[in-house]
Parts: structure tokens; sequence; C-alpha cells
């Protein structure tokens, strides 16, 4: 209990004031008269005043506070390294055991996992979360217990917060050593094609002083490895790398691991590098005009990723009208310069109901087989043209074309529909209006009656009849379209239909692009788990096999989620590079930041923390030194650290649970003391 005096005066304080200033008057006057009983006068009269006053004697019942201690527990990825995070838990659980055990003192546990992004170990900012509701002075200090590696320490200790001290306990051995791959300039992207410059260095961490040593870095693309380079530790380093495909390329950078040192974790760098291709060149021969010529032109042109060379034949080598050749206006057919010198230029070539008319001699048709076989692209948009006997497939052509035409052409109104195959087939697969019966789109009025020989039918006309086709053959990729009435969806016969995306589906999977491949693996992150999706045609995919970053392996079975789109989840075992397997295709991804800040330094180190501590009166010790430092609470000081002991800042802070008073000059004490007084003062005047 608290003992005080307090005053309840009768009169106001203004009045009072002037009735103590009269008091103090006459008290003096009568001294320097030397009045008889001048000082029991001027007793009395003080009595009175604080009579009027009322002093009041105060007990006040109070209960302390609890001072609160934070123990930020560091979990992040770098602590499981050389068995940190067992003393790490160990030391914590101490900790707490103390802080328990003092009076006054309450522990706060702040177990701080490792960060989803790249911002590496964020103690402070947990620290800060978690005291958010304490008040300041409540907060009587911050114990770490942590490897040292931190990445969101404050610049100064005003911005903690709290003004209390701050130690650091140091899991981990001093001295050890560590080797890794510091990146300087790695690209998000590149042109496909062409090489990328990527600039690193190799760097020891604790090791003894010498000449540099020269270590091999190896690099690998997607999995393979392109080349072995002897680089000096501590030099920067700058080596090519071509982008071969578009889509995500993986590039990998591994160091030869160092003697004795603590993980080999960020012996690899991951870099990530998005290939674009430049501007696609599409060579587009239009046979003769015709109602849909422009159909393939307008979406070409539309296109700001495709470079468009189009010619329509106009006047070919047997019409002869006797107009002299100065009097013509039309350009005359680039054949050897397209055909045979610039061919290998274009990623696609479009016949657009062309036939055999003598403008190509049948030896540029043995340079586009070849420049097929040899990983060009090849789309053949016919219509009578194929059926009859200049048809494209009397030529050499006959040897990449996926079906051979019977001679006959059908003429009657039919509604296009996906195959088994095209249900699968990420081309047609999802095309708006198919998935209802019939599908919801307008009806064409003529197809070429053919033969299947190769490829997959992904749409087909009535009684199964092959409408479009697509094959592979050796490098490269051919499409082939029996039907020259795709410009009826275009203009919006009966509603139209999905020309846009059929069409442009069509181009960019003869071009290569990666979300359009038959055969596919994708792998992602949802969350804790990581999903595995496979594209393929086939009806029971093979189990995939996902390797983790750590080297471990997981199989697991897929699920049919939607025709040619499979699904498997598995759990994840941390951020890092993952490969998965099913059959013959393969991918790689990184899940998170392809070089997490948690494993850019991973020697625990007591230097980063060591200004803040400093700062704040705190200290910062490994834990391989002092077993369990004795907490001591300190109510003021500028240091709170000792050689085996650390102190806390205990707050002078209660809560007033009850409160007594006493009037002194109430009553019978009050009136007897000032009858007394009064008495006195007569007696004097008396004698």
């Amino acid at each position: 209990m608290i003992w005080s005096v307090a005053f309840d005066p009768i009169l106001p304080w203004p009045v009072l004031g002037v009735l103590l200033a009269a008091v103090v008057s006459i008290a003096a006057v009568l001294a320097v008269l030397r009045v008889r009983g001048a000082a029991l006068r001027s007793l009395a009269m003080v009595a009175l005043a604080i009579a009027l006053m009322n002093p009041v004697l105060k007990r006040e019942e109070r209960d302390p506070l609890e001072s609160t201690v934070a123990v930020v527990v560091d979990q992040s990825a770098s602590q499981r390294i050389a068995g940190r995070v067992d003393e790490t838990q160990a030391a914590a659980d101490r900790l707490i055991e103390v802080i328990e055990r003092l009076p006054g003192l309450t522990p706060l546990r702040i177990d701080v996992e490792e960060s989803a992004g790249a911002d590496g170990t964020q103690l402070f900012s947990a620290l800060d979360r978690a005291l958010a509701a304490t008040p300041s002075d409540q907060v009587a200090g911050a114990i770490m217990v942590t490897d040292g590696l931190v990445h969101d320490i404050p610049a100064e200790a005003s911005r903690l917060g709290f003004n209390a001290p701050v130690h650091a306990l140091i899991a981990g051995n001093d001295g050890q050593r560590d080797r890794r791959i510091v990146p300087h300039r790695l690209p998000r992207y590149a042109i496909v094609g062409q090489d990328q410059e990527l600039v690193f260095r190799v760097e020891d961490a604790g090791a003894p002083a010498g000449a540099p040593e020269r270590v091999e870095v190896v690099i690998s693309r997607d999995g393979e490895v392109i080349g072995l380079e002897r680089v000096t530790v501590g030099d920067t380093v700058t080596i090519p790398v071509e982008i071969t495909h578009g889509g995500e390329t993986i590039v990998t950078l591994d160091v030869a691991p160092l003697d004795g040192e603590v993980t080999v974790l960020n012996n690899q760098t991951v870099i990530p590098i998005e290939g674009v291709r430049e501007n696609l060149r599409v060579l587009l021969v239009s046979g003769e005009p015709h109602a849909g010529e422009r159909t393939w032109r307008n979406l070409l042109k539309s296109d700001a990723a495709v470079d468009l060379v189009h010619f329509t034949i106009l006047r070919p080598p047997e019409k002869q009208d006797g107009t002299p050749i100065n009097q013509l206006s039309l350009i005359a057919f680039p054949t050897r310069e397209l055909f045979s010198e610039k061919i290998e230029d274009f990623d696609l070539i479009i016949f657009d109901r062309y036939q055999r008319r003598g403008v190509l001699p049948l030896i540029y048709f043995d340079n586009i087989s070849d420049y097929v076989l040899n990983g060009g692209a090849i789309m053949v948009a016919s219509g009578p043209d194929y059926a009859s006997p200049r048809s494209l497939f009397r030529t050499p052509l006959a040897g990449i074309l996926p079906a051979e035409p019977t001679g006959q052409t059908m003429e009657a109104p039919y509604l296009a529909a996906l195959s088994e195959d095209g249900q699968r087939h990420p081309v047609t697969r999802d095309l708006p209006g198919s998935n209802a019966d019939p599908p919801l789109w307008s009806r064409w009025f003529r197809l070429v009656e053919s033969t299947a020989l190769s490829g997959h039918t992904v749409m087909e006309g009535p009684d199964e009849r092959p409408l479009l086709l697509l094959d592979r053959v050796g490098e490269g990729r051919v499409a082939l379209l029996l039907s020259d009435h795709a410009w009826l969806w275009a203009r919006g016969y009966e509603g139209g239909g999905p020309h846009v995306p059929l069409l442009r589906r069509l181009a960019h999977w003869l071009m290569a692009e990666p979300d359009l491949e038959e055969e596919r693996l994708l792998m992602r992150r949802a969350g804790d788990r990581i999903v595995v999706e496979r594209q393929t045609m086939g009806d029971d995919p093979e189990d995939v096999t996902v390797i983790a970053p750590d080297g471990s392996e997981q199989v697991a079975a897929f699920t049919n989620r939607e025709p040619g789109r499979w699904q498997a989840q598995l759990p994840m075992a941390g951020p890092g590079l993952y490969r998965a397997e099913s059959g013959a295709v393969s991918t790689m991804t990184s899940i998170g930041p392809p070089n997490p800040r948690e494993f850019t330094e991973v020697v625990s180190s007591s230097a980063m923390l060591e200004p803040l501590a400093t700062a704040t009166g705190g200290s910062v010790v490994r834990l391989a030194e002092t077993n369990a430092p004795r907490v001591v609470p300190i109510r003021s000081g500028g240091r709170y650290a000792g050689r085996d002991w650390i102190g806390v800042k205990a707050a002078d802070r209660f809560v007033v649970t009850g409160v007594r008073t006493f009037p002194l000059f109430a009553g019978f004490l009050g009136l007897a003391l000032l009858v007394g007084l009064l008495a006195a003062t007569w007696y004097r005047e008396g004698r």
C-alpha cells in the first residue's frame, strides 16, 4: 500500500490564496512589532488556513503491472543448417523458463518462420507486429535467438517503438566456411536465338588467406549441361548463354563445393529467363483471289508479333493476253528469293488455295519439304484446288502432307465438330462453342474429301471426314485445313464462329508456341503444395516424379481434369529448384525467389546485430560461449549486460485497486487543534 497527502479545499484556491497572503502579512506585522504571543497567533492563523485547505491522508492499494520480455526465435531456412535449429530451440526454451520464474516479468515467445518472398529473415517485423498491443513502457526488452543473419534490422534504435535493451544469442560456431555464387546481372527476358550474358562471381567466406583458388562452374540449360567454366574465386565473370526456345528457360550455375563448408545450398544459382521471339516472319501465298482471301491476312496483320509477307498469284504464266510487260503494274513473284535464298528466314509458310500452275518449279517444293524437315512450318488452307490434278499433293510436298485427296469435293452444309483428338489437342480444346451439341457456330458448305495418312485429325466434317489435321514431320510441323469456308465464321454468317482463336492458335502452334505443345509438363505452387499439370494426347500418362531442391524424390499419379489435361499434387519441400519427369517429358521450375536472400549468406555472424544491441544497452553473445545467461531485471541504467548475464528493463507500472482517505482537520481532531491553539494564545496574552 502507498500513503500520500492530498488537499480538498473548502474554499476556492484563489480565495485561499488571498487568505494565506493576509495570514503571512499579519504574521510579519506581529513579528516586527514584537507583539506578545505573536508566534502562537501566527501558528493559529496558519492552522486555520490549513484547515480551510482540508488536507486528506490517502492510502492506495496498488497491483504492479507485468513487464513483457519478447523472445524472438528465428526458424528461417538458414537455421536448418549445421544443426542450428536444435541449438536455437533449446536456448529459447531455457529463456522462457528462466523469465517465467522472475516476478514482474512475462515472456512473449515469437516464432518467426521463413519469409515466402525474397526478403529473407524478418525478425523485427514480426517483433513489431507481436508488440503492437503492448504499451511501449511495459516492454522490458527483446532477446533474439538467431544465427545473426537478419535482413530487417532498424537503422536506428528509435525505430524499435520501445526504450529497452535488445540482446542477441547467436547460434552456430565462429569460423565457419562457405562458398557461394553471387549474381551481378541476370536477365529476365531474352530474344530467342540470341546469346544472353550472365555476370557473376564466386566467393569463399571464412576461407584461409592465400592465393585465390580456381574452381569449376557448370552451366546448364533446362537441366542439360552446356558448358564448363574455370573461374578464379573473387573475380567477376561474364559468360554467354544462347536462348533456344520461347517461354521459360531455366539456366543454372553450379560451383564445386568448398571443403568443410556449412552448406552447398548456395553453390547453385538459378536464372529463369523468359524467351521472347523476335517478330515472327510469315509468308502467305494466296493462289487466287477468293471470298476468304483476306481472312488469313487480317488475322496475321493484327498480331503485333508477326511480320507478314503476302503474295497473291493474279497472273499465272499461262495467262497470256498480249499485254506488253511495260504496261503491267503487277509485281513479279520472287520465287528464287523466297523459296531458295531466304526460305530459312521464315517461321511459317501458308498456302491459301494455292494450286500448281507453273509459278513454282518443282525444285522449290523440294526446298519447302526440306525446310519443314529441318524445323520449319507449313500451313495449307485448301479448297477445290487440293482435289484437282494440280493439287499440292501432286508435288514433292506429298511426303509431308498428312492427308491424300480423293479427288472429290463435298458441296453441302455441315457443322464442323471436334474429334476425340481435337478435344485433347491444345489448339482446338476449349474452342468457344465446342462444348455444346451441336457446336454453337455457323455451318460450312465445302469439304475436300481426303484420306488421313498421319498426324492428328482435330476437326471433322460429316461422317467423321477429316477437316483439320496437325502433324509433326521431322523437326517441323504441318497443318492442313480441308475447307476454304473459315471466312464464313469471320463474316458472322449464322452467328459466325471462333475463327480468331482457331486460326491464331493454329499459327502459333505451327511456330512452336510452348503453351500449345501436345505433350507438356507444367509445375507451379499452390499454397503449400506443388501442382504438376500434364498435357497429353494419350489416355493414361505415366506417374510424375518430382525432385525437390534437397534432392528428395516424390512420385504421384495423375488425375484426369478434362480431355488432354491431367493433374497431380504433392507437398512442397521448401523454396528452390524443382524438377519433374513423366515419361519422355520433363520440366524445371523455380518455386519462390530464384536465389533466396535467406541463402545469400549462411555463415552465422554477430556483426549484423552488434550496432543495434550496443545502441540499446544490450549485448550479442554466441550460444556456444554461454550455456544459458542469467536474466536480471534492472529498474534503470545505460548498460544491461554483463559477463554471464543479460538485463531487462523492469517497468514501474501499476494499477490502483483501492483508495481510502482520512481528513486530517475534520471532526474533533481539527476542532481540538484549533481550540488548543486559541487557548494557548489567550493564555500567553494573560501572563
